[in-house]
């Protein structure tokens, strides 16, 4: 990040002005815009890996060290996903609009629709990519809006029961009465010997990571995690996908949704070999997910604002972040309004 970056990658508005390419969108559509920017004529968009693009990122090669190839531009997500500014201002400019901005259909409102940029399709994929089937028991460790997000998703593509793992209490509550899923608070109870007893011995089906590289972990791995971070000998603490390769079933699946920046080490490989496990992951494909959910949102088989517990005017959004970091409030997700 540089100084004077804006920053968000989440939002809903009313376009004010087209460019002379613009060939689907006017002035005065609401659109929802994904926060994965992608130029629709590459391999990869037109194979639907919308974050895979190979056109969106002019600054790709400061990725190419780090990931071999670059990947998509992503709204105010740093300098190395293409320096582009954020959603959190009073205007945004949409690269490919054609691409990345969906009209945002009649009935539905603005916090309907907001986390149906980035949050729910992130849940969506991160069960989609499970393969679920039905009866399957989905674990998802993380219980922000992403996870859950993916705790509706995992019902939504047939799971029998979802079960949840995180520590702060408002979050496990609306996990429970809202999203469905039965909760482990590891902070009480050893995640992985609590999912081996509600499964019967025998695991998860799938695991989910809803959390990614700000987990927090507990015993001795929590706390090399944390040191490594502290010294900056590691930007990631990846105690979940740890956590996840043990607790899985034999030949189940694991989904990496919560994102990760950099090396990850003592990580079990050879659990995740022996034991068949598939490992999926990758930033979600908005594009592909979001007319699906505006449709089920329309219809009303979903209503993805329950997450929203605040909203704040955007001049507020220091004092919204340090909210959320903080968990004040009992705070799970804010909107901010220009």
């Amino acid at each position: 990040m540089m100084p004077g970056d804006i920053i968000g990658h989440e939002f809903v508005g009313e376009i004010v002005e087209t460019g002379r390419e613009v060939k689907t969108l006017k002035k005065g559509d609401r659109v929802v815009v994904s926060s994965m920017i992608s130029c629709g004529q590459c391999r990869y968009c037109k194979h639907q890996e919308w974050s895979l693009c190979d056109n969106s990122n002019p600054k790709g090669a400061l990725q190419e060290p780090l990931f071999g190839f670059s990947t998509s531009g992503i709204y105010g997500y740093s300098h190395l996903f293409g320096g582009y500014a954020g959603a959190q201002a009073e205007y945004v400019r949409i690269p490919y609009a054609d691409y990345g901005a969906i009209k945002i259909p009649e009935g539905l409102t603005d916090e309907q629709a907001l986390p149906i940029s980035d949050a729910f399709p992130t849940g969506l994929m991160g069960a989609d990519l499970c393969n679920i089937k039905r009866g399957d028991i989905v674990a998802v460790w993380g219980c922000g809006p992403v996870g859950q997000f993916t705790i509706r998703s995992a019902y939504m593509l047939g799971a029998e029961r979802v079960i949840a793992i995180d520590r702060v209490p408002e979050r496990l509550k609306m996990a429970r009465e809202q999203s469905g899923a039965d909760t482990i608070n590891y902070e009480e109870v050893g995640a992985g010997e609590a999912l081996k007893e509600m499964t019967g011995g025998r695991g998860p089906d799938a695991c989910i990571d809803a959390v990614g590289l700000e987990a927090h972990g507990m015993g001795f791995m929590g706390a090399y995690d944390e040191v490594k971070q502290a010294v900056k000998l590691s930007i990631d603490r990846p105690y979940v996908i740890r956590q996840m390769i043990l607790a899985c079933r034999k030949g189940g699946t694991l989904s990496i949704m919560g994102v990760y920046a950099g090396f990850l080490d003592k990580m079990p490989m050879g659990a995740a070999f022996s034991k068949g496990l598939t490992l999926k992951m990758g930033q979600m494909f908005g594009q592909k997910y979001i007319p699906m959910l505006l449709d089920r949102a329309v219809k009303g088989e979903i209503d993805p604002s329950y997450v929203f517990t605040h909203q704040m005017p955007l001049d507020q959004a220091k004092q919204a972040y340090e909210t959320f970091k903080h968990k004040k409030d009992n705070c799970i997700k804010v909107v901010l309004k220009p």
